[in-house]
């Protein structure tokens, strides 16, 4: 047997991180590392001088060994002081606090390293800790509590990747009667007791963070405070998203504390934070969102506008908020259900499931989607959510066959049902309007449409039905904000060349041939085999006078549509038939 080269001990280990380095390096690497430098010789001689160890430098991360973790806290609580002081007495944009994560546990001793679970622990809970402050587990309280007047706040128990067990975590500060005082946001964070209770069941929670002013002008402050506002508003019509009310998420203003922390604290999957700038008549607004249960940042966008109307910008910037992160939470959801097995997934998980296949747009994938959902119907059919998808999965099959009766009739169907399962959601409304105007009755479209953009005005959807009900009505005029608003709201939508060859369709009406063009270049971008979109470009091209061009098109059209036929175009339901006439006549002068 193979001589044993390791020892076993117990040790307290703390775990240090410089937060932000990255960013620091980012502006003036060598000034970075100067810093971090000199903070280190500082978290060296702390150590040292209670009795601890540095090992395992790593980049921005230092690691230390204790024997006694009384020690380890007071060396944390020293060099913390230290860099505090440190920081304080350099420009703002060039501090680099560090936070740190104490842990208490067997160790596996091998050529001066420390390795073992308990060594990982600590760098878990030092993720947990606000900049210049400090984590540590329970094992590690047990043996200070009764022996320091520090004071400590109870987060709960977490699960930590690749630790087997729940570990509880605390913040430690120094007690309000001495030199420094624990981190002042750490007050809304409820004292837990015990384990922490399992993920409810349902979809999951968003939080919207209060959104930090460009320094100390009132007005911006006024004005992000505001936008987060509309933001928790809009989400909150969208039905399927839990959100956190604004007197919960808007107690955490300090930043230093983690995603995880706040996350925790308030119940919340995903967060949304952001910062508002303002310089001279324009402001910059840069948001972001992140899944709490891992740190990770899921999406971020940079919003730059002219300061004018301040209520018409806050409700331009919250619509197209609400938008992007409703999709970016569905998508993320989408992805999360496949780590969850088929037959434990939950009535919305089948929803999302059913969600990602809708999105492939496959014959396959398609039916795939239309078995998720009827599943999610045999477990609940009064669920609002699977009722709508219900009614957008047949109200896609009927698009696809110009307008099928039975198809839309379930639309119909499942719309009403799910109507009066929850008649404050839009989407119902939204697919209503939308069996009208398959139907030939814009008019009627029109009030359904208007009812759902009332309840959610970040409907993107909505809005591109309520373009077509327009145009169908011969005012294209009217049509077009509609369709533009969709693509401001909605960018990236996976069915955006449908709106966007709808938009060419109305540019066609008021004879504005170049935007035609442009507008069917990109619904065709997105898809190429889009017919409407090629044959509304094609008729441009010949009323512009570039013929050339038309008739090679026509050939590319005569290629991917062999078995085009007029009537696919006069069965477009316009209430004036020469509607459909006239843009034939386009088609036709290619021929």
């Amino acid at each position: 047997m193979a001589e044993r080269n390791y020892t076993r001990q117990l040790a307290t280990i703390i775990s240090i991180d410089a937060a932000g380095f990255s960013r620091f390096m980012g502006i003036d690497d060598e000034s970075a590392v100067a810093a971090f430098e000199e903070r280190r010789d500082i978290i060296v001689d702390s150590c040292g001088a209670f009795g601890g160890r540095t090992f395992g430098d790593a980049g921005d991360s230092i690691m230390a060994e204790f024997g006694n973790p009384i020690e380890a806290l007071r060396a944390a609580f020293d060099f913390q002081g230290r860099i505090l002081a440190l920081n304080q007495s350099v420009a703002e944009d060039m501090r680099m606090p560090f936070r740190a994560g104490i842990n208490t546990g067997d160790v596996i001793v091998r050529g001066g390293r420390l390795y073992g679970d308990d060594v990982n622990i600590a760098a878990r809970i030092q993720e947990f800790a606000p900049h210049d402050g400090l984590a540590i587990s329970e094992t590690t309280w047990h043996h200070v509590k009764d022996k320091t007047t520090a004071e400590f706040t109870d987060l709960g128990e977490f699960m930590l990747k690749n630790i087997a067990l729940p570990v509880r975590v605390l913040i430690a500060g120094r007690s309000s009667n001495g030199s420094s005082s624990p981190t002042a946001s750490l007050a809304a964070i409820p004292q837990i007791h015990g384990q922490q209770k399992p993920s409810p069941k349902g979809p999951p929670a968003i939080a919207v963070l209060p959104f930090g002013g460009d320094g100390g002008e009132r007005d911006v402050g006024y004005m992000a405070d505001g936008i987060a506002e509309d933001i928790i508003y809009g989400l909150s019509n969208t039905r399927w998203l839990s959100v956190i009310a604004k007197s919960s998420s808007f107690q955490f203003r300090d930043d230093t504390l983690g995603t995880r922390v706040i996350g925790n604290a308030l119940g919340a999957r995903y967060l949304v934070s952001g910062t508002l700038m303002r310089n001279g008549g324009k402001i910059r607004l840069n948001t972001s969102l992140a899944d709490a249960s891992n740190g990770r940042l899921v999406w971020s966008q940079r919003f730059d506008r002219d300061l004018v109307d301040i209520f018409n910008l806050r409700d331009q910037i919250g619509s197209e908020i609400v938008s992007m992160l409703d999709k970016e939470v569905d998508r993320a959801e989408q992805a999360r259900t496949f780590q969850v097995p088929w037959e434990s997934l939950e009535t919305w998980q089948l929803v999302r499931r059913g969600r990602w296949h809708m999105n492939r747009r496959t014959r396959g994938d398609t039916e795939t989607a239309l078995e998720f959902f009827e599943k999610a119907y045999r477990e609940d059919p009064n669920s609002s959510a699977v009722l709508n998808e219900l009614a957008w999965w047949y109200f896609w099959r009927a698009w696809l066959r110009f307008g099928d009766s039975d198809d839309l009739n379930k639309v119909e169907q499942f719309a009403r049902k799910a109507l009066l399962m929850d008649s404050l959601d839009a989407r119902p409304h939204a697919h209503l309007g939308v069996v009208d105007i398959m139907r030939g009755e814009p008019r009627s479209a029109v009030e359904h449409l208007e009812e759902a953009i009332h309840i959610n005005p970040s409907f993107a959807f909505a809005r591109s039905a309520m373009g077509s009900a327009h145009l169908l009505l011969g005012n294209a005029a009217a049509a077009i904000p509609f369709f533009l608003d969709t693509e401001r709201l909605s960018p990236f939508d996976l069915y955006r060349f449908h709106n966007l060859g709808e938009l060419a369709a109305a540019y066609n009406f008021v004879e504005d041939w170049s935007s035609v063009i442009a507008a069917a270049d990109r619904s065709l971008n997105l898809s190429p085999g889009y017919f409407y979109a090629r044959f509304l470009k094609i008729g441009a091209l010949m009323r512009s006078g570039r013929k050339d061009e038309a008739e090679r098109e026509l050939a590319i059209f005569a290629t991917r549509h062999p078995d085009f036929s007029e009537q696919r175009v006069r069965w477009i339901p316009f209430v004036d038939k020469a509607a459909n006439e006239f843009l034939i006549a386009n088609f036709e002068l290619a021929k």
